[in-house]
């Protein structure tokens, strides 16, 4: 009988710590709650759609770059976080003006207009613009070898297409956005009156691609624009029947004074190690031909979501864990160089810092830079967290460029993570007129911020020391 009634006693304490330890809140439990208040109750679509619909296109400088500003550090004060402010600097202030315009001219058509965008940071043509003829080039190394007699008083036209056999498109996109920085002053290095180039992107359609372009102090400055696909294909094949078409281009952009402006910072300060940083970013200016939707809308609103799920889900994180929103990564990263000197002269201690600027399309991994020093380890600590995130399809774990903002955290130590989302329809929109609200698929947004919540929540508990799947 006494036997009986002790079992009977102790029938509760075993159902107790029965239920503790079934109720235990493992990694990949936490993870699939993430990915579920992602899905079910993600906010960032819809604050997408503000950000593209009701301030539109915000090249620092501009009123639409400040509203940005004011709009972002709302939105993470309404979410209770235990920090948000805006952090001042001062941006570039350069100005579109009247929208361009350009015309071939050419004894077979007589005249056709095409598009034609200016290139950011250009300069204008006088005001009633530029008729010139026009030699095309594949690469600029191909001026110099023409030399001052042939290129003075002309137009150069860099025809260089993106490489349809990368299968990262950014590949694509490294091997000629060079040209576009430089083209101008190397046009003008031989007397060329204007430069334009082929806008980078692979589908061949009507939308001109803008991007930034700087000039050298001690060459002359010419107008610098590109020309989109569709057109640059009927120019090419114009010049192969009539090699002295000439082209008339009209720019009107201004440069005015530096302005004030400010990234927004906000956190959740860490648990257990607060001095420890684990972050995520994006940036808040866009072009100004567009509504900044895929570059770089979502990176913002997936940023602003992982805090947001951290709060809906009570998530208390070990390490701070800080969302940043640049601004100015367009044309000048003046933001991201306050930053990494105000972090430096601090002395933070920031272990991650993660990047989003690449889209809102279906995530697929992760980028890891930093110094050798540090690269390898952080890589590998990255790669032990795969089999946690590979049930929501993310496989890509990389050595590889991060994030244009991110970058100057390099020399501080920090290991710098480019979220990769697929690529193959990023430059269908990049700086282009077609980077709009409508072209981002909710599901794949929601789904990328998911992603660096799980990651971020897996470096704030862990750290570098993943060695299991329980907290």
């Amino acid at each position: 009988m006494k036997y009986t009634l002790l079992l009977l006693l102790l029938l509760p304490i075993s159902f107790i710590l029965y239920m503790n330890n079934t109720n235990e809140q493992t990694d990949e439990n936490l993870i699939r709650k993430i990915y579920d208040e992602a899905l079910e109750n993600g906010e960032g679509y819809d604050n997408l759609r503000y950000l593209c619909k009701e301030i539109g296109g915000r090249l620092s400088g501009s009123p639409q770059a400040a509203q940005s500003v004011e709009w972002g550090y709302q939105i993470l004060e309404m979410l209770a976080v235990d920090t948000v402010y805006k952090q001042p600097c001062m941006v570039p202030h350069w100005v579109r003006g009247e929208k361009e315009q350009a015309r071939i001219i050419s004894k077979h058509i007589g005249w056709e207009d095409v598009n034609i965008c200016a290139l950011g940071n250009s300069i204008a043509t006088d005001k009633w613009g530029i008729t010139a003829p026009v030699i095309e080039v594949q690469h600029l190394d191909e001026i110099a070898k023409l030399g001052k007699k042939k290129v003075q008083g002309k137009i150069i036209f860099s025809n260089k297409h993106m490489d349809d056999k990368h299968i990262d498109t950014f590949d694509s996109y490294s091997g000629c956005v060079g040209d576009r920085y430089d083209g101008a002053p190397e046009a003008a290095k031989y007397g060329a009156a204007a430069f334009i180039l082929r806008s980078l992107g692979h589908f061949v359609d009507e939308h001109p691609h803008t991007g930034n372009m700087a000039y050298k102090d001690d060459i002359p400055k010419i107008p610098a624009g590109a020309i989109s696909t569709l057109h640059a294909d009927m120019l090419s094949g114009i010049l192969s029947k009539d090699p002295d078409a000439t082209l008339h281009l009209r720019m009107n952009c201004e440069t005015f004074p530096d302005k004030p402006s400010a990234n927004v910072i906000a956190e959740i300060k860490g648990s257990t190690y607060p001095d420890e940083i684990i972050m995520v970013s994006g940036h808040l200016d866009a072009w100004d031909n567009g509504e900044g939707a895929h570059d770089d809308g979502a990176g913002i609103v997936q940023s602003m979501e992982v805090l947001r799920i951290f709060k809906a889900l009570g998530i208390q994180p070990k390490r701070t864990v800080r969302c940043v929103l640049y601004m100015n990564e367009e044309n000048g990263t003046r933001g991201a160089k306050e930053y990494a000197r105000v972090a430096k002269e601090k002395g933070e201690k920031c272990l991650f810092a993660i990047e989003s600027d690449r889209g809102g399309f279906t995530p697929r991994g992760f980028t890891v830079d930093g110094t050798d020093e540090i690269v390898d380890d952080r890589l590998a600590a990255i790669k032990k967290l795969q089999p946690l995130l590979e049930p929501y399809g993310i496989h890509y774990y990389q050595k590889g460029f991060s994030g244009v903002d991110i970058q100057y955290l390099k020399d501080q130590g920090v290991a710098c993570i480019g979220f990769i989302p697929d690529s193959q329809r990023y430059f269908d929109y990049h700086h282009t007129p077609n980077d709009t609200f409508d072209k981002v698929n909710k599901r794949e947004l929601e789904m990328g911020a998911a992603t660096m919540a799980a990651l971020v929540y897996l470096l704030a508990e862990h750290g570098l020391d993943y060695k299991g799947t329980t907290r």
